[in-house]
């Protein structure tokens, strides 16, 4: 066995000669809500001749992966122009499902049988791999979560926005609601999943929501959600305030608090310290991405450390009060963000 088995089920929709998308198969079994869903993300049920041909988000807990390619002959696929293999599991890991889901499009290509994608499927989940000559080969093994995690580029993020990654840093520490609006799918995700890093402590991958529409079943479903980032094509978001603390706009690189974050979210010098020191990072043409991530996670220890040093209790837990940071006489802004950030941390004493 493969350890535990990771992947809840693989699905199939094809776009026909008629321009109609349907959900043609599915195994072991799928909601209904989910389908209606993933048929939503995978872009053929729209009037566009062009397709993003990988997607992934998340749905209450459950990320999907949707390939899509168009049918090119030979094919054993005669009315079909073009359809996408869904594969949905517990973790995140676009690199991994992008790799099998080619291999699973490819078999499908040639044989136009779902059987094959379930051999396919079983022999991954039971074996964590999956070979043949003509359709390329697939192993579990080459994909490490870690490196899912690492895979964006947090330099391009500071430097695309500089001294203002802050606010993504304490929107971020203080679980806050992050929506990022871009029109091109692609764009939107490589942003969004690189996000986490700036809380390299917590590696915490579900806040990630990087393929949102304005369906109310999604926006229910986010709504349950503490903090989160969460993308979208649609520029309409903006009219819906009540689902962000902090907006960003990709396209004119633009970040604003919501009103009514602005007090939770005032900037004070140790903000700009930490800004200085993201920015100093991401700068230096020595350093990687991943050595760019530790620097930010070593000033955020330093933070925390300093925060459960203020008030040590017996069984080892710190536990913060608001009357312990006054004592401190902290500047106003960090106070108010070291308050917050213990309540974030499960650090408060209630």
């Amino acid at each position: 066995m493969a350890g535990t088995p990771l992947m809840l089920s693989v699905g199939l929709i094809e776009k026909d000669t008629n321009g109609d998308a349907l959900w043609v198969w599915c195994y072991p079994t799928i909601t209904a809500e989910l389908r209606e869903l993933l048929l939503r993300k995978c872009s053929l049920t729209g009037e566009n001749d062009v397709f993003p041909t990988f997607v992934f988000g998340q749905f209450k807990r459950t990320w999907y992966y949707i390939t899509t390619t168009q049918v090119q002959d030979p094919t054993a696929l005669s009315k079909v122009t073009h359809f996408s293999i869904v594969l949905t599991a517990k973790d995140f890991n676009p690199e991994k499902y992008a790799a099998f889901g080619r291999v699973l499009c490819r078999s499908y290509m040639k044989y136009g049988n779902p059987a094959k994608i379930t051999e396919g499927y079983i022999s991954v989940l039971t074996n964590g791999i999956c070979q043949s000559e003509e359709n390329g080969s697939f192993f579990t093994k080459d994909y490490d979560a870690k490196k899912a995690y690492l895979a964006g580029s947090i330099k391009d993020i500071v430097n695309q926005f500089g001294m203002e990654t802050i606010i993504l840093y304490t929107g971020l520490m203080l679980k806050k609601r992050i929506v990022v609006y871009h029109p091109r799918i692609e764009a939107l995700q490589e942003f969004t999943r690189t996000l986490p890093t700036l809380t390299w402590h917590r590696q915490d991958w579900s806040i990630l929501h990087p393929y949102m529409h304005l369906n109310q079943n999604e926006l229910e479903a986010l709504k349950t959600c503490t903090g989160y980032v969460a993308g979208f094509t649609d520029l309409k978001v903006t009219d819906r305030p009540g689902i962000y603390d902090v907006f960003v706009n990709l396209v004119e690189s633009e970040i604003i608090i919501a009103p009514h974050a602005k007090e939770t979210m005032t900037m004070g010098k140790l903000h700009k310290d930490i800004g200085q020191l993201i920015v100093q990072s991401a700068g230096d043409p020595e350093k990687s991405d991943g050595q760019v991530i530790k620097d930010i996670s070593h000033k955020t220890k330093e933070i925390l450390t300093t925060l459960a040093s203020l008030a040590p209790d017996e069984e080892g837990k710190s536990k913060i009060t608001l009357e312990i940071l006054k004592e401190r006489r902290f500047p106003p802004a960090t106070e108010s963000f070291l308050y917050h950030l213990a309540a974030a941390e499960q650090m408060l004493q209630i």
